[in-house]
């Protein structure tokens, strides 16, 4: 579909444009003026990602509402834009997530609150971008462009070994996407331009598609983040400050995902393919092995950080089976995870913001004074193991189901991730929750406040939504998801 109206620029310029006034009209001496800038900011632009939902055309194929102007003509770059269904959630998605981020850090942040909301915003429009572009060195700026405003959020507004965890995330992040770049000037040289669906036409050997795919999966692998190069993650969401765990969780591993699905299956299918072997083990060692890492966490953020983990292993493992219930399925994962992920971290954050602990020994019998927390972080919990009529259920049931068709064994070592996040779910939920007040201070603690339980209840409505009707998600990728396999499945070795 094409628009008069250019949605997509506006989807990511809208909220960069608000973070940079924010970042100007800020001062220590009136945050409240920066927390409702970051607000409006925030709001508008997730209604201007509205439109994208309501005009997107689930039938048509290739990318709807494109734009395309010349940036650097010499060297046949362009600002390129579109969105088709595979990308299409994600945007509406990290517009939602920011709004929610806004409001959680409304009150808790109050040293430097319009460096901290201006971040949040200006990191927003570039993740969208990076959902966005068609032009694979704009997708390059905008993906490396989203680690200098977690940097600085891990960095300043962290825990005590903040320092360290953020330079850990960036020089990870940083290192694997070199060879990417490599990759894609190989890629320009070969086709005449960065143009990423011209790409996807582009015939190569299979010696060619194997180095790329290599190259493509050290900078996605280590985003996701698979296994082994996932231990970043830990330590970056237990020192970075809840909203930055939210986005991190939420919206910034999917851009690894997404990347399998707009890199290296299209323009390596041969490669992808011949090395699905590799990609199949490692993310069952996620699921498998990290859920067994997450059982034993004592620290609440490093064990949803773990299940973190291991639920981008299902994404994974969906896509490399080639099927389209998998290959769906795994997005699906991927837009529950959003939601899912996003609210346990507030949920940890509300308790961290009482008691200033995020060990699990120091809880017990929060039910007690915390009812209405209680039973919306059971919720979350069990959404967060797999709950059918929650969205946890749809993807992880998509993929096993795919998983099933393609191999019986590899389906029954994907579904022993139902088991495993059950159990770190559920032993998580007892330890906080049930029981008797655990000490002095948490039967102190006082329930959730308007602004604690609106964020929590409108994630609560989205995880229930999703689970009982995902029609609307799967049916808008369900063309874009076929076309995709379609490409997959033609071998581009030159004859």
């Amino acid at each position: 579909m094409q628009s008069s109206i250019p949605l997509l620029s506006l989807s990511i310029w809208v909220p960069i444009a608000f973070g940079a006034l924010v970042l100007a009209v800020g001062r220590e001496d009136n945050p409240a003026l920066a927390r409702i800038t970051a607000l409006i900011g925030s709001v508008i632009s997730l209604l201007v990602t509205l439109p994208l939902i309501s005009g997107f055309d689930a039938s048509a194929h290739g990318m709807q509402f494109v734009e395309k102007m010349a940036w650097i003509e010499r060297f046949h770059i362009f600002y390129s834009l579109g969105i088709d269904g595979i990308s299409l959630w994600f945007v509406p998605l990290t517009a939602f997530i920011t709004v929610i981020v806004v409001i959680a850090g409304w009150e808790v942040i109050e040293q430097r609150v319009s460096q901290y909301m201006g971040a949040f915003l200006i990191l927003s429009g570039v993740m969208i971008g990076v959902f966005c572009a068609l032009d694979g060195l704009l997708f390059y700026v905008f993906f490396e462009a989203t680690l200098i405003p977690m940097f600085i959020i891990i960095g300043v507004w962290g825990g005590p070994r903040r320092v360290y965890a953020a330079i850990k995330f960036f020089l990870y992040t940083f290192l694997g996407s070199l060879l990417m770049l490599i990759a894609l000037i190989y890629l320009y040289f070969q086709a005449g331009s960065f143009d990423i669906l011209a790409w996807h036409q582009l015939p190569l050997t299979l010696h060619a598609q194997t180095l790329l795919f290599l190259a493509f999966l050290m900078a996605f692998a280590v985003k996701v983040p698979m296994w082994p190069v996932h231990t970043w993650l830990p330590d970056a969401h237990v020192e970075a400050p809840t909203g930055g765990s939210v986005v991190l969780a939420a919206i910034m591993l999917k851009l690894g995902g997404y990347g399998f699905l707009r890199f290296s299956l299209p323009i390596t299918p041969d490669a992808s393919h011949s090395l699905s072997w590799l990609m199949i083990a490692l993310s069952l060692t996620a699921v498998i092995y990290i859920g067994l890492v997450a059982l034993v966490q004592a620290d609440m953020k490093k064990l949803v950080a773990y299940s973190s983990i291991a639920h981008m292993g299902f994404v994974t493992l969906g896509f490399f089976l080639f099927g389209e219930l998998a290959v769906q399925g795994g997005l699906m994962q991927m837009i529950s995870h959003g939601f899912v992920s996003g609210a346990m971290f507030l949920c940890i954050g509300v308790l961290y913001d009482r008691m200033h602990s995020r060990e699990i020994a120091d809880y017990g019998g929060v039910i007690n004074t915390m009812p209405r927390f209680a039973a919306l972080f059971v919720l979350f919990s069990l959404a967060n193991a797999g709950l059918p009529a929650t969205s946890g259920f749809i993807g992880e049931f998509m993929v096993i189901l795919g998983a099933v068709k393609f191999n019986f064994w590899i389906g029954m070592l994907a579904a022993t991730a139902l088991i495993l996040g059950a159990a770190y779910s559920l032993w998580l939920v007892k330890r906080v929750v049930f029981g008797v007040a655990g000490n002095p201070h948490v039967a102190n603690l006082s329930d959730l406040t308007m602004r604690e339980f609106f964020m929590l209840g409108v994630l609560a409505i989205a995880v229930l939504a999703m689970g009982l009707y995902p029609a609307p998600f799967t049916d808008a990728m369900q063309t874009s998801v076929a076309d995709l396999l379609t490409h997959v499945s033609v071998s581009k070795i030159p004859q």
